[in-house]
């Protein structure tokens, strides 16, 4: 007995929305933009965060999980979420950006100091904007919400 179109017409709309609640932007990493710039152009959204920002967390789960920008990271930008406090060394641009102890079980990584330091210091979330050339041309420290980050995105794109 064939199923009625109603069912696969549930199904479907029950499975977008099932993806929807979970899209997340294509997260790309800073040794990867260089060859992506190279098939094509885009600014750099980067998105400084730590483990323990509370802030940060909100915006990975509301802000950067907004469908419409979602969509807008993904078409227009190439989109990066950096660990400030990775350890990891990182190679980009042609120079090694290390991680930097502050402290005990504390530090700052050099990428992140060099993106997102404000006024002698780093705040976190940061949100930071490259053109295609890899120059800073905007630079957010706080957390934003899909409305605010939305028209960052349409200006720098753009698209209003």
């Amino acid at each position: 007995m064939p199923v009625p179109m109603i069912f696969w017409l549930f199904i479907s709309a029950f499975l977008g929305g099932v993806a929807s609640l979970g899209a997340q932007p294509v997260a790309y990493r800073f040794e990867q933009v260089d060859s992506l710039q190279a098939v094509e152009a885009r600014p750099v959204l980067v998105f400084l965060r730590t483990d323990w920002c509370r802030y940060c967390h909100r915006m990975e789960h509301t802000t950067l999980r907004d469908t419409a920008v979602v969509r807008l990271l993904n078409t227009d930008f190439y989109f990066v979420s950096f660990d400030a406090e990775t350890e990891q060394d990182v190679q980009w641009r042609g120079h090694t950006f290390r991680f930097r102890p502050t402290g005990r079980k504390t530090g700052v990584h050099g990428l992140a100091e060099a993106l997102g330091t404000v006024d002698g210091r780093v705040a976190y979330p940061t949100v930071c904007i490259l053109n295609p050339a890899f120059e800073r041309i905007f630079q957010y420290n706080g957390a934003l919400d899909a409305a605010g980050l939305l028209r960052i995105l349409r200006t720098v794109s753009g698209g209003g």
